[in-house]
């Protein structure tokens, strides 16, 4: 019986990594879709897809393995993942702040 009890323990906890991934994926998807589409003078930015959205789908995950964990009432572990959490939001603060800021777009945009 402890078995299943673990089993589905699990089976929740990847549930809730796959639901906080898409809710990162989601969460991206604006940023992700006006880069990509060359918002300023049909410029596009692929550098979006190579940090925006892992560090987006990385910290809705953290974030929902967080919410996991602080239900079940497992402290240590929430806070270990409000740790990972913070840090890739603070690299991701980084790569915008290293991108500098998006060119002011006309009256036509």
């Amino acid at each position: 019986m402890d078995t299943r009890r673990e089993a589905v323990t699990g089976t929740l906890g990847c549930l809730f990594a796959a639901l906080g991934a898409v809710t990162g994926l989601l969460w991206w998807s604006p940023y992700g879709i006006r880069a990509l589409a060359g918002s300023f003078e049909d410029t596009r930015e692929w550098k979006v897809l190579l940090l925006g959205l892992p560090v987006s789908v990385v910290a809705g995950v953290a974030a929902a393995l967080c919410v996991f964990a602080a239900v079940r009432g497992r402290w240590r572990h929430a806070l270990i993942a409000a740790a990972i959490l913070a840090a890739v939001t603070a690299c991701g603060w980084a790569f915008d702040a290293w991108e500098g800021a998006p060119p002011v777009c006309g009256p036509g945009c």
